[in-house]
C-alpha cells in the first residue's frame, strides 16, 4: 500500500550490515506513509555510498555525513520532511540536533542518548525546534499493550499495587565480537548502561506506558558476568512508584533459553494483567476472584485503543515489525497535522522526548544505585 502523498524520509545509520536500519525501513513502508529518499547510512563514506546504491537512492542524496545531509536537504525544494536516526547511542544527540534546528522532524531509535548530559541537550534542542521528536519504543505500538493501557486507565484493575516486568535474552552469554555486540558493550558508544540501556529501557518504558505510574526511586544490582565486559549484562532492579505501588525489573542478556523474553505483569486491588512479547496477540486478564480471561488482538473484548492499531483479522499474528510500523504511522499522522496546523495530540500516541529522558534517568539511577551496593536512589532532575 502506498499513501497518496508519502512523507519524504531520510535515514542516518542503518547501512548494509545494520539490523535495525532494515527494521525501520520495513516499518516505514508497511502503511505506505513514508518514502526513503536520502541517507547518510554509515560513518564510513565508502560503506555509506554502497548502502545507498543497494537501496536505490539517488547518489546525489547519499551523503558521507549527517551534517552535510541536514544542510542540503533543508535547502532542497523536495527535501526530506523527517529523518530516522538508527545509529549507536553516542551519535543520537549530534545527529538529531542538526535536523531539529533545521525544522526536520526526528524519529530516533532508543535509548535517547549515551549520557544524561546529551539527553538534556537533546531535550533542549527539541524544545527549541518547531519539529516533532519521536522515540521508537516499538513495544508501545503493540495492540494488546494499547489494550492493557486502556484497561488500567479505565480502572479495571483498580488501584495498582504491583508491577513486574522483565526482558531476558541470551545472545551475550559469552564474549561476542560481532558488530552488534561490540558497540552495545562499549561505554564510548553505548553509554553508562549495557543491558539496562539496550533492553532495560524497553522494559521500564513499557511498564510506565501501560500503568501511567511515575517512578520515585529504585534500588539496583548490576552485573557484568562475562569476563572483561565493561558494561552490565544483567540487572535486578526494585522500583518504588509515586502513589505507593511497588515493582521489580529484571533485564538480562546472559540468560540461556531466552530469545526475546519481554514480559509484563500488573496487579491491582480489582484484578491483574499478564502479557508476553513472544505471544504478543494475547493478554490475560483476571478480575479478582474470577477465572482468567484471554483477550486476543482483534478478538472479542478488544477495545477501541487496540483496534485502532490492528491491521489484520484476529488469529493472524502481528508483532515486532507491525509494532514499529504503528509508531511510524502515528508519527506520520502527527507530521501531517503539524504541516496543516492541526492538533492531533489526542488522536496519536507515540513515545516522546520526555519518555526518552525518563529512560536515561532510569539508567543513570541504576548505575548510581549499583555503585552504592544497591542503595535506594531517586531519579535525577531532567532539567
Amino acid at each position: 500500500m502506498t499513501h497518496q502523498n508519502p512523507i519524504r524520509l531520510g535515514m542516518v545509520g542503518g547501512g548494509n550490515d545494520a539490523f535495525i536500519g532494515g527494521v525501520h525501513r520495513i516499518a516505514a513502508r508497511i502503511d505506505g506513509r513514508f518514502t526513503l529518499v536520502a541517507g547518510a547510512l554509515s560513518s564510513t563514506p565508502e560503506k555509506a555510498r554502497a548502502s545507498g546504491a543497494a537501496l536505490g537512492l539517488d547518489p546525489a542524496r547519499t551523503y558521507d555525513d549527517f551534517k552535510a545531509m541536514a544542510i542540503r536537504e533543508a535547502r532542497l525544494k523536495d527535501g526530506i520532511a523527517a529523518v530516522a536516526i538508527v545509529t549507536p547511542n553516542h551519535v543520537h544527540y549530534a545527529a538529531a540536533r542538526e535536523f531539529l534546528k533545521r525544522g526536520i522532524h526526528v524519529i530516533c531509535d532508543k535509548p535517547l542518548t549515551a549520557t544524561m548530559a546529551d539527553a538534556r541537550k537533546l531535550a533542549k534542542a527539541a524544545q527549541d525546534s518547531d519539529a516533532l521528536f519521536v522515540l521508537t519504543h516499538n513495544y508501545t505500538g503493540y495492540p494488546m499493550m494499547r489494550q492493557a493501557r486502556q484497561m488500567v486507565a479505565d480502572g479495571q484493575l483498580g488501584n495498582l499495587n504491583v508491577v513486574q516486568v522483565e526482558y531476558a535474552q541470551d545472545w551475550l552469554t559469552r564474549a561476542d565480537d560481532s558488530k552488534q555486540a561490540a558497540w552495545r558493550t562499549d561505554p564510548a558508544q553505548s553509554g553508562l548502561g549495557g543491558a539496562t540501556g539496550d533492553i532495560g529501557t524497553h522494559a521500564f518504558n513499557l511498564a510506565s506506558f501501560v500503568t501511567g505510574l511515575e517512578l520515585d526511586s529504585l534500588s539496583a544490582d548490576l552485573q557484568a558476568f562475562v569476563s572483561g565486559r565493561q558494561l552490565d549484562d544483567n540487572a535486578h532492579v526494585m522500583l518504588r512508584f509515586k502513589g505507593g505501588a511497588r515493582g521489580m525489573l529484571w533485564c538480562s542478556q546472559v540468560a540461556p533459553g531466552n530469545e526475546n523474553g519481554l514480559r509484563l505483569r500488573i496487579y491491582g486491588d480489582k484484578g491483574g494483567l499478564e502479557w508476553a512479547q513472544e505471544n504478543p496477540n494475547q493478554l490475560w486478564f483476571t478480575p479478582f476472584g474470577e477465572p482468567k480471561r484471554l483477550l486476543t488482538r482483534g478478538g472479542a473484548g478488544a477495545g477501541d485503543a487496540a483496534n485502532r492499531v490492528t491491521r489484520i483479522p484476529a488469529g493472524h499474528p502481528e508483532g515486532y515489525l507491525e509494532g514499529f510500523a504503528t509508531i511510524y504511522r502515528e508519527a506520520a499522522d502527527a507530521i501531517v497535522a503539524h504541516r496543516d496546523g492541526r492538533d492531533v495530540a489526542a488522536d496519536v500516541t507515540y513515545p516522546t522526548i520526555q519518555d526518552g529522558l525518563a529512560g536515561m534517568q532510569f539508567v543513570d539511577a541504576c548505575v548510581r544505585s549499583s555503585k552504592r551496593n544497591g542503595a535506594w536512589v531517586r531519579l535525577v532532575s531532567a532539567g
